[in-house]
């Protein structure tokens, strides 16, 4: 429960947080930055760490000052393309093996198979619509490695996801995020980012039960 509390606290305050990293830590805070969008697009064990509201709340600390947008966006489109080239990666090494596995605290067959199934409706371009998805995000390149999908086709769709998702969203948070409105309202700004990204998932699911 107090991981729990202290997942949740963090993605709420995530702009504290970046914030006071920021201040404390000057240019490492890129770093810190690339480290979590690797770890979150390269490992199906880290599915939980934030994603596009981490890149909203990164541009608008851009946008104050606190970073260079340009150089922000470019650290992280390499983090989220080398994230899931390693992923990637993973899924072809393991490939059949991870279908004999039972659930686990790291591993949900679950997510696996929804993932299989937006192969299935949008194929490669499945790796540029889930950059927008969490969880999907994190599992659709380990999918595509399970399945062995040609790698530059792979690597085609996952430099364009990369540089959409990272320049939309970081770049919208550095236009948009200091506009006194947003500003003010920071937390239910990221809430509602975090509520909308997930939303597809949610419509795939309830669409999948009512199939069924």
């Amino acid at each position: 429960m107090e991981l729990l509390s202290s997942l949740f606290d963090l993605l709420v305050h995530l702009d504290q947080h970046l914030r006071g990293a920021a201040q404390n830590y000057g240019g490492w805070v890129y770093l810190l930055l690339f480290l979590i969008v690797f770890c979150e697009t390269g490992l199906v064990v880290t599915p939980f760490l934030p994603g596009d509201s981490l890149l909203f709340v990164a541009g608008t600390l851009a946008g104050a000052g606190a970073m260079n947008v340009h150089l922000l966006v470019a650290f992280l489109i390499v983090a989220a393309v080398l994230g899931d080239s390693l992923n990637y990666a993973i899924g072809r090494w393991i490939g059949p093996r991870v279908f004999r596995r039972d659930d686990s605290w790291f591993f949900k067959r679950a997510y696996v198979d929804r993932t299989r199934a937006y192969f299935e409706k949008y194929g490669g371009r499945t790796i540029v619509i889930a950059r927008f998805i969490p969880i999907i995000r994190t599992y659709a390149p380990f999918v595509a490695g399970i399945g062995r999908m040609d790698y530059r086709q792979f690597l085609l769709f996952n430099v364009g996801g990369a540089v959409l998702w990272v320049a939309l969203i970081s770049y919208a948070g550095y236009l948009f995020g200091n506009i006194a409105l947003v500003k003010n309202n920071l937390t239910l700004v990221i809430l509602g980012i975090i509520a909308l990204s997930l939303s597809p998932g949610i419509i795939e699911v309830l669409r999948h039960r009512q199939q069924k």
